[in-house]
């Protein structure tokens, strides 16, 4: 798959990643930087919370289903994201979650103003072990054109 151009996205193809487990000190160290919350970062205080026990942060997940869908090498020629939208956690992340990526194209349009690139739109999706959508997302990529 590596490789891949701005032609080669066709609407309808779909990219799907290798699994990912979710360690519970990955969940804590990421949450302890970025999103303090105690669901996220101590065991006992999560055990009472909504949740009933530690929680990967929406931010990990998204992070994490980027990872994985990057893994795919789809995105090798990558340029950028202008950004995402309609962003949905689905259902929490625990540990132990093992978790995998797909990627599905909804739309390809050239750029008007670079002849040598054209974003693609995805419906990015992150499941965990039991096949149950954890994460979905709509997101743009700015990738390069074939060179001529």
């Amino acid at each position: 798959m590596a490789g891949l151009y701005f032609e080669d996205f066709k609407v309808g193809d779909t990219y799907k990643s290798t699994r990912m487990t979710v360690t519970e000190s990955q969940i804590i160290d990421f949450a302890t930087q970025y999103d303090p919350q105690p669901f996220h970062t101590n065991i006992e205080a999560a055990k009472e919370s909504i949740f009933g026990g530690l929680v990967a942060s929406g931010i990990h997940t998204v992070a994490l289903a980027f990872r994985l869908f990057f893994m795919t090498g789809a995105l090798e020629n990558n340029l950028g994201s202008p950004g995402f939208d309609e962003l949905r956690w689905l259902k929490p992340v625990r540990p132990g979650d093992t978790l995998f990526a797909v990627g599905e194209v909804m739309e390809t349009t050239p750029s008007k103003k670079h002849d040598d690139r054209g974003t693609v739109r995805f419906r990015y999706s992150s499941h965990n072990q039991k096949g149950e959508m954890v994460l979905s997302v709509i997101g743009k990529q700015i990738l390069k054109k074939k060179p001529i």
